[in-house]
Formats: structure tokens, C-alpha cells, sequence
């Protein structure tokens, strides 16, 4: 019967190229190994490998041979960490929030989708919370991760915060404005807009971000008649209300009646931003570097 340390070896010739190299590596002696490969032809009725003085070279058999024994050695190192997982307990209901300014677009669900998968014990529970907010509900336990538009204005000695990646800030304007027409704008040339979300004096987040870019441009902005920090603000937007400066990806979510309108890429970028515990529990912590990890793969 073929053993997983025969996997283990073949695979281990076949990258190193050469049985001397593999025993080292292996730390066995190099007749084993060799006897090893032998026994594990003699199992599969086949010659897996043909070798000189200096080099090995894969039979037909043997590349067939060589890709599936790969492919069975990562299943069962992927068994044996979420096993793992599992009996450490690392198994419960993960809390994720996210403010209503970070979409969760398809290439974060498909991270999450393969973190579920990476994590067979975990569970998500996902719910929405403004960026300024969610460190306290994760400080106090009511949330463990978050999703955040930064800056956020409070600091948290027992929260961390890591930058995740940067998007794209484009004006949100109705069909039915005017500046519906244009394909290119400037924040300075929207001095004279009304916008349906200012920033809160005690909150950061996306609002706040966006004061910051008017004011570098000389303005403040002028507040609609009509605000909100949500997304229901694109449905004031739609019904003419005013205008607002958001991520491109909130595109993903707009009803009809809004366009948008680019901005200058010296003008235009966020930052999306994960907060988590400092003293994470190891289920969220383990998930918490797996995100990170899968994010900065996008």
C-alpha cells in the first residue's frame, strides 16, 4: 500500500530534480530514498522516473503521477489545518461589521466565500455600522471586525486598524441634473452644489474625508435640504436633491436615476481600512490574518 511519506518523497525528488538534493532536505539517507521511489513503482506497476549521473526526468507516468500526488498532498495538508481549526475550537459566529460606505462588492464576498471555506467552524454574522462607531462596538464586544472608511477621529488603545486598499471617489449627481452630462468634473468646480451628506462634528469616515477635500479646494460643503450618511442618500441623489462625492463602488448599489461623474485621480482616492481587537480571541484572529492575506491577493 502507498504510503503519504512515498508521496511525500516523490514529490520532493521531482521539485528538488535530484535525489542527493531531495535527502538532503529530507534528512534521510539517499539510498532510502531511492529504495523509497522503488517500492513506490513497484506499488503503481510503472516507471515513475529515469535518471542519470546528473539528472531525473519525469516519465509519461510519472508527470500523471506527480500532478495528482501533489494535488492529494495540499487536500490533506488543508484537512489537517481546518481539523485543526476545529479541535482548538475555533469554530463560532464571527460579528463583521461595515459602514454603509463600504459596499460589499463581489470581490469581498468571494474573499469571505473562501475564508468559509478555509474555516468550516466559522459563521458570519454581517450587519452595517458607521465607521466612527464600530470601534467602540468591537472594544466592548458587541462586533468583532469592521470595515471602515477612513479616517476615523477616535482613537482606541485596545483596537487595531490596518489599511486595506484604495478606491476610486467619483460625484453621485441625478439624471436629471445638469451635471449629469459631463463625463469629467473637479471638486473645485462643485463649490456651488448642494451636498446630501456633510460630515457629523464627532464622526469620521467617508463624509469627513470628503469636507477635508473641499476645504483643500477652498470650500466647505453646502448642505442640502435634504442629508443622509447612508445609502439612502444615492435615493436623494436620484430624485435631484443634490449631489455627493462616494466610492466608485457604491455604483454597485445606485438606483437608476443616478450617474456619476469622475474626478481627478490626484482628487479622488479612499482608503478602506479593517479594524479588529487587539487581544483577538484565536478564531478571530486566525480569520482576521486570512482576510488580510485574501485581500491583499485582489
Amino acid at each position: 500500500m502507498i504510503s503519504i511519506r512515498q508521496f511525500r518523497y516523490f514529490v520532493e525528488v521531482v521539485d528538488a530534480g535530484s535525489y542527493s538534493r531531495a535527502a538532503e532536505k529530507l534528512y534521510i539517507a539517499q539510498s532510502a530514498l531511492s529504495r523509497q521511489i522503488k517500492e513506490l513503482e513497484g506499488e503503481v506497476q510503472a516507471l515513475l522516473l529515469t535518471r542519470d549521473a546528473r539528472h531525473i526526468e519525469l516519465t509519461p507516468a510519472g508527470q500523471v503521477f506527480y500532478e495528482r500526488a501533489k494535488r492529494i498532498l495540499e487536500d490533506i495538508d488543508e484537512t489537517v489545518r481546518q481539523t485543526r481549526h476545529v479541535g482548538q475550537g475555533e469554530q463560532g459566529i464571527i460579528r463583521l461589521l461595515h459602514s454603509s460606505s463600504v459596499t460589499l462588492t463581489p470581490a469581498i464576498g468571494t474573499v469571505l466565500n473562501r475564508l468559509l471555506a478555509q474555516f468550516p467552524g466559522v459563521s458570519l454574522d454581517v450587519s452595517k455600522g458607521s465607521s466612527e462607531n464600530q470601534a467602540a462596538d468591537i472594544e466592548e464586544g458587541r462586533a468583532d471586525l469592521g470595515l471602515v472608511r477612513l479616517p476615523t477621529l477616535r482613537k482606541h488603545a485596545n483596537i487595531v486598524v490596518r489599511e486595506l486598499f484604495a478606491e476610486k471617489l467619483v460625484v453621485a449627481v441625478s439624471a436629471m441634473s445638469p451635471l449629469a452630462t459631463l463625463e469629467r468634473t473637479t471638486i473645485a468646480a462643485l463649490r456651488d452644489e448642494a451636498f446630501v451628506s456633510i460630515p457629523h462634528k464627532d464622526r469620521g469616515g467617508l463624509s469627513y474625508l470628503v469636507a477635508g477635500l473641499c476645504l483643500a479646494q477652498g470650500f466647505f460643503p453646502k448642505a442640502a435640504r435634504a442629508l443622509s450618511r447612508k445609502t439612502s442618500q444615492l435615493n436623494l441623489i436620484e430624485a435631484n436633491m443634490g449631489i455627493a462625492i462616494v466610492p466608485d463602488s457604491m455604483r454597485l448599489v445606485a438606483p437608476p436615476g443616478v450617474r456619476f461623474i469622475a474626478l481627478p485621480d490626484e482628487e479622488s482616492h479612499s482608503v478602506v481600512g479593517l479594524i479588529s481587537p487587539r487581544a483577538a480571541s484565536g478564531m478571530v484572529a486566525a480569520f482576521t490574518e486570512a482576510f488580510v492575506r485574501e485581500m491583499n491577493t485582489l
